[in-house]
């Protein structure tokens, strides 16, 4: 199976691709302070570039991941459509992949709780945990007070533990970042700024695609958490 993953959930522009034998190669784009997404721009370069990298054709792809958020609505649209797209052009088979679980598997082999953490705006955060593959906080749009106190929970002593305190939650991503200074008081570990495994990887996109079940191109669609801001505002 080749496995092609795209994810424009957050600011970044995420391209995998997944070869048979294993081998995996990843293209992105990060803008910088101040540049908008290039989704839009950028995405259709990229997966030509990783081709290229891997030494495939497009029409030898037989799988496309796309990330389906939660996340920006517009690069949510892009991602997905373009996934559509190529889907139908060449009859590869179409699934889609959390985002938050793509960011959670870069932190694989952690026996402690791993928060995925994005930056929601409106002074929200999206988050899920999961300890191995089993989830431990559901995906939910959340303030980062509320995720706070679910982070503490999960770093509570277990009953008849003895009164031996779990190891802390690993808290990853941009909404971790930006959120810093609420999460680490209750206990969240995150790491540096700089450190990958706040960023979304293309190849961790394309490793859940290969084990998803394969579904209807109109049965990929986004996994938006909450209302659009254009109807949150409506009275």
């Amino acid at each position: 199976m080749i496995v092609l993953g795209l994810d424009t959930a957050t600011p970044a522009t995420v391209v995998g691709l997944l070869r048979a034998d294993g081998v995996a190669f990843e293209g992105r784009h990060d803008p910088a302070a101040g540049e908008r997404p290039g989704h839009a721009t950028r995405l259709l370069g990229l997966v030509d570039e990783v081709l290229a990298s891997a030494g495939v054709r497009l029409d030898e792809v037989t799988r496309i991941a796309a990330g389906v958020g939660p996340g920006s609505f517009t690069g949510l649209r892009i991602g997905i459509a373009t996934a559509r797209g190529l889907a139908q052009a060449t009859g590869a088979e179409l699934v889609g992949v959390s985002t938050l679980r793509a960011l959670a598997v870069g932190a694989a082999g952690q026996d402690r709780p791993v928060a995925a953490i994005l930056d929601a705006r409106r002074g929200e955060v999206f988050a899920a945990a999961w300890i191995g593959d089993t989830e431990v906080m559901s995906p939910a749009a959340v303030a980062p007070e509320t995720l706070a106190e679910a982070l503490d929970a999960l770093a509570r002593p277990a009953p008849r533990s003895g009164g031996a305190s779990a190891p802390p939650p690993l808290a990853i991503g941009d909404g971790a970042l930006r959120f810093r200074d609420e999460l680490e008081p209750a206990g969240a570990d995150i790491p540096p700024d700089d450190d990958p495994l706040h960023r979304v990887a293309g190849r961790h996109v394309c490793h859940l695609g290969a084990r998803a079940e394969p579904a209807g191109t109109d049965a990929v669609v986004p996994d938006y958490l909450r209302l659009p801001d254009a109807e949150a505002r409506k009275p």
